[in-house]
């Protein structure tokens, strides 16, 4: 049952608004003045306040002004005498949700409280929507890239299958893994992660399989191997594409039929394990080449995912650095420092080539390193600086047609840098460079064009030498909103 808080300094108007309200099956509570509704709204919660404007002591104003300080998502309908209409209107622009002049008439009465009702219940429908995907999403982002891999984790957790996570070192592969791990029916039991090329190669045998007692000097005790330790849960294997290719045969023969043997062991065991492995380099090149089995990625590519580069994601950026500067701060127990607008803009154009990771070992040099609040570009380091005037710059984002988009290399040659930048994503294993390049190229023009015409479509393309109509498509098809 919806919960409605009256404010009002008269007895009788309070009580009629109690009867009708109550008779239209909601639940009442009065104050008579801004004091008592402040109290109640401390520790009770309700779906729309009626609040008069015109009370002594606090008068609605700043009984609407203490709302939005302690319950700003409560819809405030403020109630005006005659003579009030101005002050009910400038309530309006500070937040109100709309005002009923006196008399009270029952039909506006009714109609605004549902109407108020109708927002309130989409605000906490929206809340309850936000949480369960921060709940189910530990992936910061909204580009279209990063919601692409959203929906996969979504479609893939639930099952059982085998997942290969592809791109290149430093865009969160791991976490990924995790989300699938985490939203997946075996999510209770134990997430295992190794990453074969961490481990020196006579000993990954023992770490993915154990070993016995005495099966070889120094083995002193029995140990449990990666896949005993992931039974009922998870095996993540990271960058598996170093794995040694006598060890490929003993995964391949696990992931056949389910069982292995320790080393120096006798007996079969078994466990029940998923398994998402990764790794940043091209599988299919390294098939070719004779270095991996092509059996065993066809057994591990089930369902492959591929991360975005920090680069197709720029607009991301912006959100990354913040939940990064907070993360930071509060891990180092210390107060968050703020990145500034001049900032945020001149990272959101760096190109990162360690991805995410480089931009979290970014952030957390600045919490360590800066000593002002609020950092400005004088704070980043020269490093990082110097980097991203030696590498290309296409555009800033696909969300961001205000950015400039004039690329920039140290020389000046933007073809040298688009060169450079086309031998990266081929040798990342990107698809599609082409058609990718050829998109960015094009947005870079289209929108230089409307920079310098100020958005005027029809200059921008006299200007480019290209049609009316071939601007508007082109604008369409490549998501610009001069």
């Amino acid at each position: 049952m919806s919960r409605i808080l009256v404010i009002d300094d008269e007895r009788s108007i309070r009580n009629t608004l109690k009867d009708i309200l109550e008779f239209e099956k909601y639940t009442v509570e009065l104050a008579e003045d801004g004091f008592k509704a402040l109290e109640l709204l401390q520790t009770k919660d309700f779906d729309v306040i009626l609040c008069d404007i015109k009370m002594p002591g606090m008068d609605g104003i700043e009984v609407l002004q203490k709302v939005e300080e302690l319950k700003p998502d409560t819809p405030v309908v403020m109630i005006s005498g005659h003579g009030n209409i101005d002050t009910a209107v400038e309530s309006i622009k500070k937040g109100a949700f709309d005002f009923i002049e006196k008399p009270l008439d029952l039909n506006r009465l009714l109609i605004t409280l549902r109407n108020a009702m109708d927002k309130s219940t989409l605000i906490t429908e929206t809340k309850v929507l936000r949480k369960k995907a921060n709940k189910r999403f530990d992936i910061v982002g909204n580009s279209a890239s990063i919601q692409k891999v959203k929906d996969m984790v979504d479609r893939v957790a639930a099952t059982d299958a085998r997942v290969l996570i592809t791109g290149s070192n430093g865009t969160g592969k791991e976490l990924v893994a995790h989300a699938l791990h985490k939203h997946s029916p075996c999510a209770k039991g134990p997430f295992i992660s190794l990453s074969t090329s961490a481990v020196p190669k006579d000993l990954l045998e023992s770490e993915l399989f154990g070993h016995e007692r005495g099966a070889f000097p120094g083995a002193q005790t029995l140990r449990r191997g990666r896949f005993e330790q992931a039974d009922g849960g998870t095996l993540f294997l990271g960058e598996v594409a170093d794995l040694p290719f006598d060890l490929q045969t003993r995964l391949l023969r696990v992931l056949s039929d389910g069982h292995f043997y320790r080393i120096g062991g006798q007996d079969p065991i078994k466990a029940n394990v998923r398994i998402i492995a990764s790794t940043h380099q091209n599988l299919d090149a390294r098939v070719a080449a004779g270095l991996f089995r092509e059996d065993l990625l066809h057994r591990l590519n089930v369902i492959r995912l591929r991360m975005p580069s920090l680069r197709e994601r720029s607009e991301d950026i912006p959100m990354l650095a913040r939940h990064f500067m907070l993360s930071c701060a509060k891990s180092l127990g210390v107060e968050p420092k703020k990145l500034s607008d001049e900032v945020l803009k001149e990272i959101s154009a760096m190109p990162f080539p360690g991805n995410v990771r480089q931009l979290e070992n970014l952030c957390h040099w600045l919490t360590v390193m800066t000593p002002a609040n609020v950092i400005g570009v004088s704070d980043l380091p020269a490093d990082i600086v110097a980097q991203a005037s030696e590498q290309p710059v296409i555009v800033h984002g696909e969300s961001s047609p205000s950015n400039p988009v004039i690329s920039k290399t140290a020389s000046g040659d933007w073809e040298s840098g688009l060169g450079r930048l086309a031998v990266k994503m081929l040798q990342d294993g990107d698809k599609e460079v082409f058609d990718a390049l050829t998109a960015r190229f094009e947005k870079a023009v289209l929108q230089a064009a409307l920079e310098v015409t100020r958005g005027r479509r029809v200059e921008a393309a006299q200007r480019l030498g290209i049609g009316r109509n071939t601007i508007t498509r082109k604008l369409q098809e490549l998501g610009i909103d001069d």
